[in-house]
């Protein structure tokens, strides 16, 4: 009888932790009954009841780690490096206007490298000029073109479609450049007015030095002009004013730094490109100019560039903004309908002047321009010095500018990263710093040129070769965190302006 009430009494006591509705069961390992209820005359029954109990209680923590294991079945599995990354893929809607829109941008930079590394070659390479006639050409030339654009691209877009703008802004161009390398180039002796310039040089002060030097070599300098414009009006105003049109906030947020990845691959490939037509002269014929045929091979592949960008334009036209599911149609109809506000040069100024914000933005713009001119304009003249022929300075170009490619490819992927984690503001000041601690280290090599020649000779090179290495590295650095994270950042602040603002 007392050996049957020991074992009810140590089940009764087990029952609520095997049955899983005791908590304090379910904090414990262990549960140990108490013998003292039994008569000191059955001590032998108390030790067959303890053995039950441990028994009992191994089973019960048995069950309760089956349980453990069992919740842990219920996790879900993790991903494999596959199917992160196809998750990470943009939807089949946005990869139908993104795709295109990289494309676009690879296309116009291309382009816009050899025009810049050619332009340069041009003038810094012509007679009676040098590189102390860029700031002339910026000033001078190229400001008062880039104020008359903007009077007739604001007569465009008044009496056309934002379409139509940019077919009638981009293919006059492409137009130039042909006819620069297979019409203008070859006939530049009997173009260009030397013998004028030479006699009105007598007599003038040699501070006339760098107005005649753009006089002399018209021609040069309107094709500098007009690569410069590209750069301007195609890639800063027209592509991203379409990327705007054509994605939302969020997208742009996601996706505009990598939009630099494919444009970055064509500096690659466009430097290289360069540097390969700039080593053709060894083959020519004798008598054949080398620099007049490279001339033809760069504008013959801008042409073909160009002509991809038109239509892969077309095509997001036809297919892309007509489709609900990448454009919402109703803002669209409604950009349509709104009727235009039509206002002169005069009363565009004072109504973008009127704009905190869009000031703001002007003098980030106004700010870079200066601060790279600064150094570019002193790094170009200790260019020419070390690559006097023009085949050889645009091989160099060619060489600088595929590093710039790959500086800015590396840039792009930290840039993403960089808008994630430390936001617009921290990504905005990157290029400024950049900018002034490089652009500080080639000005001291420069200054204090005697004090780095002995660092230079001990490295096997010149103070001259040296200064103009340091400098590539500053434009590299400077330039590449321009694309990668101030353009982007330029350009997300213009999402939110209205139409009429941008």
């Amino acid at each position: 009888m007392m050996k049957t009430a020991t074992l009810i009494t140590c089940l009764l006591a087990v029952l609520p932790v095997v049955s899983g509705f005791s908590p304090a069961g379910l904090q414990s390992k262990h549960i140990t009954c108490s013998p003292s209820f039994a008569s000191t005359k059955i001590n032998n029954y108390a030790s067959v009841k303890s053995l039950h109990c441990n028994d009992i209680n191994r089973s019960s923590s048995s069950r309760l780690h089956m349980s453990d294991g069992a919740e842990a079945a219920a996790v879900p599995p993790k991903k494999s490096f596959m199917e992160k990354m196809k998750s990470k893929i943009p939807p089949a809607a946005e990869r139908k206007k993104l795709v295109p829109l990289a494309l676009m941008f690879f296309f116009i930079l291309f382009n816009y490298t050899i025009l810049r590394d050619t332009k340069d070659v041009l003038m810094v390479t012509a007679k009676g000029s040098g590189a102390e006639v860029i700031p002339f050409i910026k000033t001078y030339v190229n400001l008062p073109a880039a104020i008359g654009f903007t009077a007739l691209y604001s007569k465009l877009c008044d009496r056309m479609e934002q379409k139509n703008v940019f077919y009638a802004c981009t293919i006059p161009f492409l137009i130039f450049f042909v006819a620069f390398a297979f019409i203008i180039f070859p006939n530049v002796g009997a173009l260009h007015p030397h013998a004028f310039v030479d006699k009105i040089a007598m007599a003038l002060p040699e501070g006339f030095g760098a107005p005649l030097a753009i006089v002399r070599n018209w021609s040069f300098a309107l094709f500098y002009v007009m690569a410069e414009m590209w750069g301007s009006v195609v890639a800063s105003l027209l592509f991203w004013s379409f990327a705007n049109e054509v994605t939302t906030v969020d997208e742009a947020k996601k996706y505009y730094p990598l939009f630099g990845l494919g444009a970055n691959v064509a500096l690659i490939f466009s430097g290289q490109y360069v540097r390969f037509v700039s080593t053709l002269r060894a083959n020519l014929a004798p008598g054949v100019d080398p620099w007049g045929m490279s001339i033809k091979y760069l504008m013959g592949a801008v042409a073909v560039s160009g002509t991809c960008l038109v239509s892969l334009f077309s095509y997001m036209q036809k297919n892309v903004m007509t489709d609900p599911a990448c454009v919402d149609q109703e803002k669209q109809a409604a950009k349509k309908k709104k009727k235009k506000i039509k206002m002169g040069l005069r009363d565009s100024a004072k109504f973008l002047l009127s704009s905190p914000y869009i000031r703001d933005m002007a003098m980030l713009v106004i700010s870079y321009g200066m601060c790279i001119n600064l150094v570019e304009v002193s790094w170009k003249s200790k260019l020419k010095m070390a690559y006097p022929d023009p085949n050889a300075y645009s091989a160099f170009m060619g060489n600088f500018s595929s590093a710039t490619g790959t500086v800015t490819l590396v840039m792009m992927l930290l840039g993403r990263k960089i808008f994630q984690k430390f936001g617009w503001r921290n990504a905005a000041m990157v290029t400024p710093a950049m900018i002034g601690i490089t652009g500080s280290a080639f000005y001291a090599l420069t200054i204090f040129a005697p004090f780095f020649e002995p660092i230079a000779l001990s490295i096997g090179t010149t103070p001259l070769m040296l200064a103009v290495l340091v400098g590539a590295v500053q434009n590299i650095l400077s330039k590449s965190a321009k694309y990668s994270l101030f353009d982007p950042c330029k350009e997300m602040a213009y999402i939110p302006l209205d139409q009429e603002s941008k």
